[in-house]
């Protein structure tokens, strides 16, 4: 029971209560809602805020690395020769903001995906440079392989060549002359 209907006296009646008015409620709600939203704000903040300090993405001249967690640390890394394939995920408001996710697919089942992160068309140009510069590199590789094989072949012929130029250049030798022996010498000649 309420204090008023308690402190009647004898022969005492309530004619008419007072009531909060509605705005009160829903000031009261209003209140309650945006409170709910700063938690759940500061919550999102602060998840959003550990992500970012502890996710690392970069291409390097012969890798794509990604890494998450702090003390779950997990690593996915992909050799840049072994890139078959680069895709880029944004919709139209991540194009007009310049924000998107990148996928990069390797040889078998490798698959990374990236975060969404920020200029993804230029994390996708990074990686195919370095694609297109590690094959320049391996073919580079393979020919100077295949020269230094080859070489020491050359080597071989230009030392039988320098031979053979001087063979030509020396002065013939002179016909060896055979010796006759004739009868005479011998004692067995006529007479």
């Amino acid at each position: 029971m309420r204090y008023i209907d308690e402190s009647l006296a004898p022969g005492e009646t309530i004619i008419q209560r007072g009531k909060w008015p509605a705005i009160f409620w829903v000031g009261a709600w209003a209140a309650l809602i945006v409170l709910g939203i700063a938690i759940v704000g500061i919550f999102i903040f602060v998840r959003a805020a550990i992500v970012m300090s502890t996710t690392d993405f970069a291409v390097t001249n012969k890798r794509v690395v990604i890494k998450r967690g702090w003390l779950r640390r997990r690593t996915a890394e992909l050799a840049v020769q072994s890139v078959e394939g680069v895709s880029l995920d944004q919709s139209l408001v991540a194009r007009l903001f310049g924000f998107g996710r990148v996928i990069v697919t390797g040889t078998g089942d490798a698959t990374l995906v990236f975060p969404t992160m920020a200029n993804p068309v230029a994390f996708r140009r990074a990686i195919e440079t370095a694609r297109a510069q590690a094959g320049q590199r391996m073919a580079n590789q393979v020919r100077d392989g295949v020269e230094a094989a080859l070489g020491a072949t050359r080597e071989e012929d230009v030392v039988a060549e320098e031979e053979d130029v001087v063979a030509e250049k020396a002065p013939p030798a002179a016909p060896r002359q055979r010796r006759t022996r004739s009868r005479r010498f011998i004692g067995l000649g006529a007479r």
